[in-house]
């Protein structure tokens, strides 16, 4: 059987730039024909999704729903809702020698051909969230599945030409040959989540062709207990934000930083929250997934040694399952704190009081989170003035990036650019200027 010879992507973006030029994607009504196209896919085959997604990385269905499936559709909901007021013309002042017949004001514009390169840890939503904003925005899009999760590339490869407009939006496979030849074309725009060394290779490549780039990055976000909290409620929560997918989560709280006093009351407290969750075997919970892949697993166990082990330690590497770990007694220095853990692993680091704590986040990289967890208005207040991070969660991990109307992005070493909902818009558009003079 003869099988039909995949499009390069030199001719993958000529197609899409000239369908963006003939003005199909201009129109409002294209865009939300095209985003409730992509809400009926999603509703109708995010049983084939949820499947891909458990083959790939363990998730059970309820999770695949919650955080990939179901978080895309609210973001779409929210996007058709507020779309038409997002691009209504905003108007400007217009100084007094201009005259009082002048108008002013700004308008969006799509940008053209964007390119989104998608990570495997969400494989479905963090691909499918920015193609939300850059098809609401206008644009024709390149969709770039991670190769990671073979099986969710596999689905959205099949699924996406099926329920949208391929004349406007293509989807591109593969590993490393299949992105650095879709980096050497011209996009407008380039969307990429996942590390900064690789952040750093697509930075590299927009700069040839002066495109804009959006880095969705990571880093090692902390999760800072104050000890005048309640530890009970603080453990529950930082396991659930923690533990979610495995540890695989861009804003997952990377470590604790607390005083001495107070992480050796919150240890057991944490190992009572991982069994509450998971149960005394957590290999045996359907709710908890697995490592992506032998090489992260390896990485990982690599970690353990970093301190005492409170709760978990032990793993399969032929299933690909990392028990849920607390590690208390963690020196700074020590491996689990040199790079992101991306993992199920929690260090406790113990600082004297919260102005250590201060500075040690500030010695370090910005971080895509912070969150906060204190009954004191003082202490919330110095966090958020004397440190910088993407995104500041006071009380519960994570919650901030469901926030439609917040901008989900990070600084410095954990990103530039934001989107969702109108946030996507900004990124995916040129803000014009606009001055009418009449002529008579």
């Amino acid at each position: 059987m003869n099988h039909p010879v995949p499009e390069q992507p030199t001719e993958v973006v000529a197609r899409l730039r000239a369908t963006f030029r003939t003005g199909r994607t201009q129109p409002v009504e294209w865009r939300t024909a095209q985003l409730r196209r992509l809400r009926e896919m999603l509703t109708e085959k995010g049983a084939d999704l949820a499947a891909a997604l458990h083959a790939d990385l363990g998730k059970s269905s309820t999770e695949a729903y919650r955080t990939e499936i179901d978080f895309t559709v609210r973001e779409i909901d929210h996007t058709l809702d507020h779309l038409t007021d997002w691009l209504r013309p905003e108007p400007a002042p217009v100084p007094a020698h201009l005259g009082d017949d002048a108008r002013a004001w700004t308008r969006y514009d799509p940008l053209g051909v964007v390119l989104v390169i998608a990570p495997w840890n969400y494989p479905v939503q963090l691909l499918l969230a920015p193609v939300v904003g850059a098809l609401a925005a206008g644009n024709a899009v390149v969709a770039k599945p991670s190769e990671l999760a073979p099986a969710t590339s596999a689905a959205l490869a099949r699924l996406l030409p099926a329920y949208l407009d391929t004349d406007a939006v293509a989807v591109v496979e593969g590993g490393i040959p299949e992105t650095t030849a879709l980096l050497a074309e011209r996009f407008d725009h380039i969307f990429y989540t996942g590390n900064g060394t690789v952040g750093r290779v697509v930075m590299r490549a927009a700069a040839e062709h002066l495109t804009p780039v959006a880095l969705e990055l990571g880093g090692k976000s902390p999760a800072f207990v104050d000890r005048d909290t309640d530890l009970g409620v603080v453990a529950g929560r930082l396991a659930r934000g923690k533990f979610l997918n495995a540890g695989q989560t861009c804003v997952a709280p990377d470590y604790v930083l607390t005083d001495p006093r107070t992480a050796a009351a919150l240890e057991p407290l944490l190992a009572r929250a991982v069994e509450a969750l998971y149960g005394s075997d957590p290999a045996a919970s359907p709710e908890y997934g697995r490592i992506v892949n032998e090489r992260h697993f390896d990485r990982l166990s690599g970690l353990l040694d970093s301190g005492r082990v409170v709760v978990g330690g032990t793993g399969d590497r032929t299933t690909k399952y990392l028990a849920p770990t607390v590690l208390a007694d963690v020196d700074p220095a020590s491996p689990v704190m040199r790079e992101e853990i991306f993992g199920p692993i929690l260090p406790i680091v113990t600082v004297p009081g919260l102005d250590e704590a201060i500075d040690f986040i500030n010695d370090r990289d910005k971080p895509l989170a912070l969150y906060v967890f204190t009954q004191s208005d003082e202490t919330r207040r110095r966090i958020a003035d004397d440190t910088s991070s993407g995104g500041l969660g006071y009380g519960l991990p994570l919650a901030h990036l469901t926030v439609s109307d917040l901008p989900f992005g990070g600084v410095g070493e954990s990103g530039m650019g934001s989107y969702h909902g109108r946030y996507s818009i900004e990124t995916f558009s040129h803000r014009k200027a606009v001055l009418d003079k009449p002529l008579s």
